[in-house]
């Protein structure tokens, strides 16, 4: 059984989702400064306070949610679930334990069920930046996981219903 494809069509204008780890905040934003003419023509959201050194370092609108572990890195989750964020850059501090490590193991996972593109460090956010794709719409494909599994569903019902008339003969005993 294969999966069900979809596509989910990115805009020009791209909606963007920076978060950083406080050991990570400082890269975050020398990034984001350096960078700041191109995401000037994106729709910027940012977790609690990244949002806000954001918001007052770059001079332009940025959508704050909560702070990470105060459910932050969930309200993002669930933007990404709804279609709402395009691309994330997550400088995460692969060195030091964060008491909510599986919010961000969660945050991973969603980013890539739904196949946005994620950077988790500045190599890979200036390729990301810096493509062609930023400043043209983009369908991205990802597997319809609801529908997949409703045709799974359907199929293995499908089996069982088949199995159950037609086991109607004999049954077999083992010693």
């Amino acid at each position: 059984m294969d999966n069900v494809m979809s596509e989910i069509k990115m805009r020009v204008k791209k909606r963007i989702v920076l978060v950083a780890h406080d050991n990570m905040k400082k890269e975050l934003l020398e990034w984001a400064l350096f960078n700041k003419n191109s995401l000037s023509q994106h729709e910027l959201f940012a977790t609690g306070s990244t949002g806000k050194i954001l918001t007052k370092a770059l001079e332009m609108p940025v959508n704050c949610f909560k702070s990470g572990p105060l459910g932050g890195d969930q309200q993002i989750g669930a933007k990404i679930a709804e279609g709402g964020i395009d691309m994330a850059v997550f400088f995460w501090d692969p060195l030091e334990p964060q008491p909510h490590d599986v919010d961000v193991k969660a945050l991973l996972r969603i980013a890539a069920v739904y196949n946005i593109p994620i950077a988790c460090n500045r190599a890979t956010a200036d390729f990301l930046i810096s493509s062609h794709l930023m400043n043209e719409v983009y369908e991205r494909i990802v597997v319809d996981y609801e529908l997949t599994q409703k045709t799974r569903n359907d199929m293995f019902a499908q089996d069982d219903y088949a199995g159950r008339n037609t086991s109607h003969s004999s049954s077999a005993t083992t010693q």
